[in-house]
């Protein structure tokens, strides 16, 4: 590969985890991102206790994106090797621990409705 762009990227993750696998957690992504903003939005603030118990669900967030991804791909642990590789797990780990928090943020928030007006 001599030339790295966009392009080459979303070329190998479509083929990481098949094209419509890949385009639908793109798609999943992009619709919490918008409800979380609408949420933010509604609510005209950050409700600090919702943002704890997101938090605490960013561990298993984690946990659950790699073993995500060592399924896709049909990889183990021991497959591991060289720094590159450290660091994408570090890296798919970090986005699925913020990933899982917005989600729970988000579920708690519309699930609750909105707070009332401190009018």
């Amino acid at each position: 590969m001599e030339e790295f762009s966009l392009r080459t990227l979303l070329a190998v993750f479509e083929e990481m985890f098949g094209a419509w696998l890949f385009w639908a957690l793109v798609a999943v992504a992009v619709v919490f991102t918008l409800a979380w903003l609408y949420v933010l939005i509604r609510d005209r603030s950050l409700s600090f206790r919702k943002y704890l118990v997101a938090q605490i669900s960013m561990p298993f967030g984690a946990v659950a994106a790699v073993a995500f991804v060592l399924w896709v791909t049909n990889s183990r642990l021991r497959d591991i090797g060289g720094p590159i590789d450290w660091l994408v797990l570090l890296g798919v780990a970090a986005l699925g621990a913020v990933g899982l928090s917005i989600v729970v943020y988000v579920l708690q928030s519309l699930g609750r409705g909105a707070p009332p007006s401190q009018s």
